[in-house]
Order: C-alpha cells, then structure tokens, then sequence
C-alpha cells in the first residue's frame, strides 16, 4: 500500500483491508471486485490484483506462510528488490538493506549535499555500514521517520539523487481513466458505449485502455459488455 502512496491514506485504508482481509487464504479466495471495492481511495488498483496473485502463490506454494527470503519474495508479483527487503525487515526483523525516498533523503542530506546524480548504491554502502543488526525494524522505523521529518522542513534532498523523477500529472492521464473503469465496472457491467458516454473519452483511447486491463487480468468481456474478473 505505500508504494507510490503517502502515509496519512493509507494508515486510513489499511486497517479497514486487514479486517476484511486477515489472512493470505481469505484474500486469495477472494474475488477481485470484492478486494477493488475495499481498495477504492488507494488508486493504482494493479496493486489489489497484485495482492490477490501474491497470496494465491503463497497459499498453494508456502503453505499460507509468508516467506523470509528476500529473493524468492523479489519473484512475487508487484514486489521488487527494495519491498521484497523491507517485507523481510517488518514482518521478521532480520537485518536486510533496503532504501526507499525517505532512507534516501536522509543519508543524501548528511552525506551528499554537495554532490549531484547520487546513485542508490553508493547510499546501499553506508546503509549497511550503519545497520543495526540487533533490531533493524526499529532502527529504520526511526530512520524513516527522521526522513519524513527532513522532507517538510526544507529543500528535498532526494532531487540530487540519480534516480529522482517528477510524477506525471494525474488529472486525464490514462491513469486516472483506469481508475474510472475500475469503479464504474464495480458498480455493474458496462458496455464500450455505456462507457464512453459516462467517461466522455475517445473510442481508440477507451478500446487501449480496456485492452491492457484485459491483458492485465483485471476485466473481461462478455458478448458486448466488460465486467470485473472475478
């Protein structure tokens, strides 16, 4: 949920997910329109679908136990190297190195002010010089915290690392239409017609964004409508 997502949402949205989710087997018996329905608010819905076939995995390949090996959770999907980390960090406080933006703003702020283009492997060296090895989930609970606390009272150090990028604008993006699609599906089946009225889009965008969805897993269409995959 906090990937590419701010705190204050989603300290809103999770634990209504976690009630309704408790355990990797409730959510991989789930059906999707039920796990996207409880996820409106968060935006980028991949991540609900990415859950679902994450806890489908681990319930039919690790007996509904979610493993602590940093590489087999990097194969999970819509986990990468840096979440696969900190997953193993969190859930099992073993000392693994992770950077994310606030981790980065600060080891920038103290160690890289006066350099430009800072790759994450030259800040993944002192994160491990420094690691606690005793307790690391509360050593980057407040290394977070001071990252977050660095980033409101002045200039973003992160602008100097070689990785910074500017999110692109929400509003009309094909993005914010797939977000659309989403809630108007939850609500019932639609047709091609149905949704370019109700969108106001153009037929040839509409048709490739419901192209990837359906590529993607997240509808399917039946004789002349679209409806969520189940």
């Amino acid at each position: 949920m906090l990937q590419q997502t701010q705190v204050s949402r989603v300290l809103i949205k999770y634990p209504v997910f976690i009630s309704q989710f408790s355990t990797f087997k409730q959510l991989a018996r789930a059906p999707l329109s039920e796990i996207l329905r409880v996820w409106q608010g968060m935006g980028y819905n991949r991540r609900a679908l990415y859950l679902k076939k994450t806890a489908d995995i681990i319930v039919s390949n690790h007996m509904a136990i979610l493993p602590n090996d940093p590489a087999l959770l990097d194969t999970l999907p819509g986990i990468g190297k840096a979440t696969a980390a900190s997953i193993v960090v969190f859930a099992y406080n073993i000392p693994t190195v992770f950077i994310e933006t606030n981790i980065r703003r600060v080891f920038i702020h103290h160690f890289f002010l006066d350099k430009d283009d800072v790759s994450d492997k030259q800040i993944e060296l002192l994160v491990a010089k420094t690691l606690d090895m005793v307790n690391p989930r509360e050593w980057y609970w407040a290394l977070m915290d001071y990252g977050s606390y660095l980033g409101k009272i002045g200039d973003n150090p992160n602008k100097k690392s070689k990785h910074y990028t500017i999110q692109s604008q929400f509003k009309g993006s094909d993005r914010q239409i797939r977000g659309k699609i989403v809630k108007l599906l939850l609500e019932d089946r639609k047709t091609e017609k149905e949704m370019i009225e109700k969108l106001k889009i153009d037929k040839m965008r509409l048709k490739s964004i419901l192209d990837s969805l359906e590529k993607e897993g997240f509808i399917e269409k039946k004789k002349d409508v679209f409806i969520l995959k189940s």
